[in-house]
């Protein structure tokens, strides 16, 4: 992801995102979002609303991210606290991922060849040009 997004979530979401300033034996958020730009809607959105919910919630421990990546195609939001609302929530955003370009945001589908990326029409040329230019 974009620096610039990144910090964007880093200042909008600091409880969320502690653990960013932990070192790398603490947690793997401090390597930043780990996919990209095009999942920052789908990111903030999410994070929204678990500062949302934990604005309103006594009961819930704070929610904070411990890794943010792709993984085959999809989302991944690693975290620590939290409670059934936020595992629900997490779901949703992870699975609205497959569905989103993660290069610009735009509607997507996973590729079903070389490196599996969700990717609209445009950017999925990109995933098709490497394969048919390596070595497999």
């Amino acid at each position: 992801m974009k620096e610039t997004l990144q910090k964007k979530l880093f200042e909008k979401y600091p409880k969320i995102f502690r653990q960013k300033d932990l070192s790398m034996q603490e947690t793997l958020m401090c390597w930043g979002f780990e996919c990209g730009s095009g999942w920052y809607n789908l990111i903030d959105t999410l994070c929204g609303t678990i500062k949302n919910y934990l604005d309103n919630v006594n009961e819930c421990p704070q929610v904070e991210a411990v890794q943010v990546k792709e993984k085959f195609g999809g989302l991944r939001f690693y975290y620590d606290g939290g409670d059934d609302f936020i595992e629900g929530a997490v779901w949703l955003a992870e699975s609205m991922s497959y569905r989103i370009c993660d290069i610009c945001g735009s509607p997507g589908t996973p590729n079903n060849i070389g490196w599996i990326a969700t990717r609209c029409d445009e950017h999925r040329e990109s995933i098709i040009s490497i394969v048919e230019n390596s070595e497999f």
